[in-house]
């Protein structure tokens, strides 16, 4: 089994940054694509950006050149770098792995951008 853990979510005024990590551990051969999701309250779960295991990468428009997604596969770690947070940026953050075609997502991570 896999097990997934996202960290480094807070409180943070609207214009501000924080930085989210996801760490990927358990029966590990050979992780896709890592990516980054998140549901605001009343709303559904929405993607946010992803990188493939050749480093590609790709975002939702709402954070095209704010968000910056990263991964370091020797330590099986995906990174989310938020930039100039808007108070729309709130909710739950939640990391995707997949890998041998199943996918694996951790508990979460709660953003609050105040305005």
């Amino acid at each position: 089994q896999v097990q997934v853990v996202e960290s480094g979510g807070g409180l943070v005024q609207a214009g501000g940054s924080l930085r989210l990590s996801c760490t990927a551990s358990g029966r590990i051969f050979s992780i896709n694509a890592m990516g980054w999701y998140r549901q605001a309250p009343g709303k559904q779960r929405e993607w946010v950006a992803s990188v493939t295991s050749g480093g590609t990468t790709n975002y939702a428009d709402s954070v095209k050149g704010r968000f910056t997604i990263s991964r370091d596969n020797a330590k099986n770690t995906v990174y989310l770098q938020m930039n100039n947070l808007k108070p729309d940026d709130t909710g739950a953050y939640y990391c995707n792995m997949q890998q041998l075609g199943s996918n694996y997502w951790g508990q979460g991570t709660q953003v609050t951008v105040s305005s």
